[in-house]
């Protein structure tokens, strides 16, 4: 199995350039999304289906960033994308889904009930409808027991052709948001994919002071900021432990999306 780093979505934020950092997953049998940034609906209805939030996080906007298209450029059919997980179910990271309308919809069981039922105000300010309107199947996962690197609640995605993926549950962003573990067996590595749990190195590591529009961003759409800090701690330490068998991405971090790319 191949992973592929996309930007499905360069979002021009002042004083912070953002990505949607999108993992296409390339394996024998199928092709499998993590996230899916940005689509063509979101091109043709901006304000319809992103909203007047869009004036801020200034996104891009190009068919030639959307997942569709990228799937497209390295030769393969979009009907071959048969799953797509998600981390959570924000625009930036829902906008593609209804380009591949066929496909399987993975993510936690706390954020379908969200995404569907928009129990608060907040979430129903959130979650697009319109980007959900196609009514995908959604394939909800319940936390599970299983324990990876010293996370709980694993739960091991059966089914998905292309890789093996785990749902990691990481609320704080979002209620039921989750990390995304896959294993990359042309490099021999996991790719922990955390979504926004995090939106600068420098939150987990201490190496920078995240820019001011990153701290606000995090701070006005956390669901649950104590459980965003938790879990902001629990990533930190292992990245500290620098394990040469992981690499720890994000959703919007051009540097973490480059490095990646190596």
């Amino acid at each position: 199995m191949k992973v592929h780093h996309l930007n499905c979505g360069s979002m021009h934020m002042p004083g912070a350039p953002l990505v949607c950092h999108v993992l296409l997953l390339e394996g024998e049998r199928g092709l499998c999304l993590v996230d899916t940034g940005f689509g063509t609906g979101d091109i043709a209805d901006p304000g319809g289906r992103i909203g007047p939030y869009r004036r801020v996080i200034r996104p891009a906007l190009v068919p030639e960033q959307t997942a569709l298209e990228q799937v497209r450029a390295r030769g393969f059919d979009p009907a071959d994308v048969r799953d797509i997980v998600l981390t959570h179910g924000d625009s930036d990271h829902a906008g593609g889904l209804a380009d591949f309308p066929a496909a399987r919809v993975h993510l936690s069981a706390v954020e379908a009930d969200a995404v569907t039922r928009q129990p608060t105000w907040f979430e129903r300010q959130r979650y697009s409808a319109a980007q959900w309107a196609h009514h995908p199947e959604l394939v909800a996962h319940p936390a599970q027991g299983q324990r990876w690197r010293g996370f709980e609640g694993v739960s091991a995605l059966g089914g998905i052709d292309a890789a093996e993926v785990l749902l990691i549950p990481l609320a704080g962003h979002s209620r039921g948001h989750c990390a995304v573990a896959v294993h990359d067996e042309e490099r021999d590595r996991w790719v922990l994919h955390a979504g926004d749990a995090f939106y600068h190195p420098g939150t987990l590591d201490g190496s920078a002071r995240p820019p001011l529009a990153l701290r606000w961003q995090e701070a006005a759409f956390a669901f649950d900021r104590k459980a965003l800090r938790e879990n902001q701690a629990r990533l930190g330490e292992l990245l500290s432990e620098a394990a040469p068998d992981l690499l720890l991405v994000n959703a919007h971090d051009p540097g973490l999306l480059e490095a990646a790319r190596r």
